[in-house]
């Protein structure tokens, strides 16, 4: 019994749907048209002759019968460098940009899929390219949609290596796809100047590298959600590392972004004559790993920012450091956790690391969580020199008993009414936007690189 009543749902199931198949029903009225999910793709600026991502929407038909297309076409043909996908066709250049014999039932609908490749413009600035996605239904009635995008001339460079004393300097955008590798003998010198780098290149310094007036950052242009850039999150590239042949670096008004680990410094000899990195009026910010991490280092940093790192915005094991007038904020929400904002030890791994010198003089070192300063020895060693001295500084950590190495320290708490994000202008975690100069009302003017 059950069989049988089963068996007339199915037949009644076909007879309703031979009813109602729509195979026949199609219009050519003018009043019957298309509906988009959107009228304009925005694609974000791309440098010329690198592919965008790909972006996509939709087209429907409500209008309650079929429709047929006599083609789909750019516009303005292969001129601009928009390629698009209809519902799995491609509109092939060859057969001038479209694609003809469409239909889309009532109810139905087809997706498109939309990329830029452009070409050189020979242009200084970003270039405005725009075309039309044109539908010509049979009725005779067009609808379009409008792709709108900027491109910008770049010179693109698989891979670099400066074995001579090289100076760049130039205004268009460089984009490393590779990695750029500085030999021991060289000098590299970037002077106003941007760098982007492809994911996972970086720079391998093993001679000097000098910057004055640079930013370095990841070469996507484009969002990870449409209100955030991936401008803004960490982890584009790998960032920079000075080999222990490296010494008598110096990078001055240079902003280093969206990296993983934004600077390494490895182990070298230490000398008194000849400092490893010097940096001044720069801003190190949002690294996935460490902003900078440096081992048995003489490093000096000078009206520097460090913020938002994934692991240690600032790391020394031993060496030789001095920091005067830097900001060091942790408020990186990004990830499974943070590190410290300052971290300093006398040992690396499991081997000693003299810590000949830790002085921070005019620097605030804050963020989110109750203890953001971490000194750290070897267990067990009483031996290794462990040497810091901290003055007029304002520091989240707990209060230091030590009046010979700790002189006027603001120690702050999460229990003062002004501490951690309200000392500065913008700490917006959710758009991932943030102002280190500090707000009216803080309590560390007077400190701090702003």
């Amino acid at each position: 019994m059950i069989r049988r009543i089963l068996f007339f749902l199915a037949a009644a199931a076909a007879t309703l749907a031979a009813c109602t198949d729509d195979d026949g029903d199609f219009t050519t009225s003018s009043a019957a048209m298309l509906t988009f999910s959107t009228d304009t793709v925005k694609l974000d600026t791309v440098f010329t002759t690198v592919g965008s991502r790909t972006y996509d929407f939709w087209v429907y038909n409500r209008s309650g019968h079929g429709l047929r297309l006599s083609n789909v076409r750019l516009e303005h043909g292969n001129q601009t460098g928009f390629r698009v996908n209809v519902d799995g066709t491609y509109l092939d250049n060859t057969l001038g940009s479209q694609v003809s014999g469409l239909e889309v039932r009532s109810g139905d609908s087809l997706r498109v899929f939309v990329e830029l490749t452009a070409p050189r413009n020979g242009l200084a600035e970003p270039l405005l390219i725009q075309d039309r996605l044109l539908f010509s239904l049979e009725s005779g009635r067009q609808q379009h949609v409008t792709l709108w995008g900027h491109a910008w001339d770049a010179i693109i460079t698989d891979s670099l290596t400066v074995s001579n004393d090289t100076l760049i300097d130039t205004a268009t955008p460089i984009v490393i796809m590779r990695g750029l590798r500085v030999d021991s003998a060289a000098t590299l010198t970037l002077r106003a100047t941007t760098l982007y780098f492809h994911s996972k290149a970086g720079i391998d310094v093993y001679g000097t590298l000098l910057t004055d007036s640079v930013l370095l950052r990841g070469d996507r242009l484009d969002h990870l959600f449409p209100y955030l850039p991936y401008d803004r999150v960490s982890g584009q590239w790998r960032g920079l590392r000075f080999y222990p042949s490296s010494y008598d670096n110096r990078l001055v008004a240079t902003e280093i972004r969206n990296a993983e680990d934004a600077l390494l410094v490895d182990s070298a000899q230490l000398l008194t004559n000849r400092q490893r990195l010097y940096m001044e009026r720069c801003v190190v910010h949002s690294s996935s790993g460490h902003g900078l991490q440096a081992r048995n280092a003489w490093v000096g940093l000078l009206g520097c920012q460090f913020s938002n790192a994934g692991g240690d915005c600032l790391a020394f094991h031993g060496g030789a450091v001095a920091i005067d007038s830097c900001t060091v904020a942790q408020f990186n929400v990004l990830g499974t956790g943070r590190g410290a904002a300052l971290r300093f030890t006398n040992y690396s791994g499991d081997y000693p690391c003299p810590l000949q010198q830790m002085l921070i003089t005019n620097t605030i070192v804050t963020g989110y969580d109750d203890d953001v300063v971490m000194g750290q020895t070897l267990e067990g060693d009483s031996v290794t020199p462990f040497a810091y001295h901290f003055e007029h500084s304002l520091m989240r950590t707990p209060a230091l008993e030590d009046t010979v190495n700790c002189r006027d320290i603001i120690w702050e708490t999460k229990d003062d009414s002004i501490q951690g994000e309200k000392h500065f202008r913008l700490i917006d975690s959710y758009n991932m936007l943030y102002d280190f100069h500090l707000d009216s009302l803080s309590t560390a003017h007077g400190m701090g690189c702003y």
